[in-house]
């Protein structure tokens, strides 16, 4: 399997009507927090990448409603990987962003992360540690917001 330049970040919601509950997820040895995030394989694209990292970091089902959002940001190939390994000219990769609503909060954590709490949306923002990790969530929050002050169903 070849890793493909670009990252994924998930979050997943739960939107009980009361209130909308995002996942975070510790970080193993780092301790920090986070939403699922993982590189592309071979030929996947975003979305496919995003339904695999979430199965594998999470057990969420690929059959779930995975939403885009527009948010995306740069990460240095460094940090990411380590090294320049798609050559000495390629210094940052994408990072595209998707939500994902759940139904349930029991989720299945990966070897990657040594817990997960579901948290509201100002919790989030404070314990978050990534910039990226912090518009995503807002603008999710924002969507889910939106459509939930409309009584529509997010698309």
């Amino acid at each position: 399997m070849g890793r493909s330049p670009f990252q994924v970040l998930i979050i997943p919601y739960l939107n009980n009507g009361d209130e909308i509950l995002f996942a975070l997820f510790q970080r193993g040895k780092e301790g920090y927090w986070q939403g699922i995030a993982g590189g592309g394989e071979d030929t996947e694209t975003p979305l496919q990448a995003a339904k695999r990292e979430s199965w594998e970091e999470a057990g969420i089902s690929s059959e779930r409603r995975f939403v885009s959002l527009d948010s995306l940001t740069t990460i240095p190939v460094e940090h990411v990987v380590g090294s320049f390994m798609w050559g000495e000219d390629k210094y940052v990769i994408p990072e595209y962003s998707f939500g994902v609503e759940l139904h349930v909060q029991h989720l299945k954590l990966s070897h990657e992360h040594s817990q997960y709490l579901w948290v509201n949306y100002d919790e989030a923002s404070k314990m978050l540690k990534w910039d990226s990790n912090k518009n995503a969530i807002w603008e999710l929050n924002k969507r889910i917001s939106n459509v939930s002050d409309k009584n529509g169903a997010l698309t």
